[in-house]
């Protein structure tokens, strides 16, 4: 509770001193690796040191990252609304991976740090790739499977496990396009001229 009550006071304090309104916007060509890394070569630097710390395909981990969120920064799902009267959000995802409240808490005990944003493109990938490290701890799901390991990262580990997603065509109609957007950013990375 404490450290919530700081990161709100330091989180609004760092809003003030830099309200010069700037926004990441998204690559402009999210079905190509190579010209997302060109346009955004931090990014890159970015994907390398989560693989390095990690071991997790880079293609994976973006592939991931775009199904959740396009590469929007500041993503949440729709509000929902009762006749023209809005009830607030279906959960507590945000940012880059789209990564909910609890489990957010979670990988800051863990393996975040004090200052990490789900915002930030560099915190939401190393998110990411803990997440999919912890996947493959739980459930035995390998790094580079890409379909079974946004399973777990939409339904959790327990969800998985007990079969969740068996019933709801529309999260494997997903799962099914983040293993083909995987196989075509590693394809692009195998050739990507980048530094």
């Amino acid at each position: 509770m404490l450290r919530n009550l700081i990161a709100v006071s330091v989180t609004a304090a760092l809003l003030a001193i830099t309200s010069s309104g700037c926004s990441v916007s998204p690559p402009s060509n999210p079905n190509n690796l190579c010209s997302i890394f060109q346009e955004k070569d931090s990014w890159y630097s970015a994907a390398h040191e989560v693989h390095d710390k990690y071991g997790v395909p880079i293609h994976v981990a973006m592939a991931i990252m775009y199904q959740e969120s396009s590469f929007v920064e500041d993503a949440k799902p729709p509000m929902r609304w009762f006749l023209f009267i809005p009830y607030g959000r279906g959960s507590s995802a945000y940012g880059y991976a789209q990564a909910q409240d609890p489990v957010w808490e979670d990988y800051l005990d863990e393996a975040g740090s004090f200052f990490s944003d789900r915002d930030d493109f560099v915190d939401a990938l190393d998110f990411i790739a803990w997440y999919m490290t912890k996947t493959k701890e739980a459930n035995g799901i390998a790094l580079s499977d890409a379909y079974n390991q946004y399973l777990n990262y939409h339904e959790g580990w327990n969800g998985f496990k007990n079969g969740t997603y068996r019933s709801k065509d529309w999260l494997l109609k997903a799962a099914r396009s983040v293993q083909q957007r995987a196989d075509s950013y590693k394809q692009q990375l195998l050739h990507c001229d980048l530094y």
